[in-house]
């Protein structure tokens, strides 16, 4: 399914948006050494009940999961990079963590993930895989016009990420988002350009660069739903959701 929204719709959307990049930001400002993930799910949860917000991930249950979920967040640690189940660990300095959250807000849902170094021992590596994440999200989100197609948001992500010299997987990447948290179309992380459903106004985008640092193969971890990187070594996430509108992508998940 693919969803076009009106502008009015849009507007409905932004909330959503907003809440949603408040409560990645407020929960990096509490993350620290010393941090349970399970501590970050409860703040989650919190966040969602007070603004009266809808969890996407509690009832989620794909055929690739061992689901439900039943958290409220992915708190993707070190070598895992994707759904990253919150269980009893507690944060060390120099952990490098990845927060991906998705909710709905007045009916319409908006999806974020952010990557940061826990504490003050981020290794220049770490600091080099998380800025390309954040500049491949930032050429992908520039080439989503109106009339451009998805295989020029992918190729735009795919220079960034290959041109740094990491291997891509296409498995899982960006995608639709609208009333539900997961619509077509799919968005892989590098393509060719000119390919693919061609974007109209209206069309909200969930766009999220991910690497693997000297792999692209993943694997599931016991839990089921955590997915590591298959040599062990560290990973990066930046997703943000964006809505096409026809003067060009607005970002929708920045804090107020």
């Amino acid at each position: 399914m693919i969803e076009l929204l009106t502008p009015r719709e849009i507007d409905q959307a932004r909330p959503s948006g907003r809440f949603v990049a408040n409560t990645l930001r407020d929960l990096r400002e509490r993350t620290g050494p010393g941090t349970n993930l399970l501590e970050i799910n409860d703040w989650a949860a919190a966040m969602i009940r007070a603004a009266g917000a809808r969890s996407c991930y509690v009832d989620y249950a794909p055929s690739f999961g061992r689901g439900p979920f039943g958290k409220v967040i992915c708190t993707s640690v070190n070598d895992a990079v994707l759904h990253g189940l919150p269980h009893d660990y507690v944060l060390q300095d120099g952990d490098l963590l990845t927060l991906d959250f998705a909710a709905s807000v007045n009916g319409w849902v908006t999806d974020s993930a952010i990557s940061f170094v826990v504490g003050d021992s981020a290794a220049p590596e770490d600091t080099r895989m998380i800025e390309t994440t954040e500049r491949a999200l930032a050429a992908g989100i520039g080439a989503a016009q109106p009339g451009a197609r998805i295989g020029d948001i992918s190729h735009a992500i795919g220079s960034v990420l290959e041109s740094a010299k990491y291997r891509v997987n296409t498995q899982f990447g960006g995608h639709g988002v609208g009333s539900t948290m997961h619509q077509d179309p799919h968005i892989p992380n590098t393509g060719r350009p000119g390919r693919g459903y061609e974007l109209r106004p209206g069309l909200l985008l969930a766009i999220e660069p991910w690497v693997m640092d000297g792999t692209s193969k993943l694997i599931t971890a016991p839990d089921g739903w955590t997915l590591c990187s298959s040599n062990g070594r560290r990973t990066a996430h930046s997703e943000h959701t964006i809505a096409v509108t026809e003067s060009g992508p607005v970002i929708l998940t920045q804090p107020a």
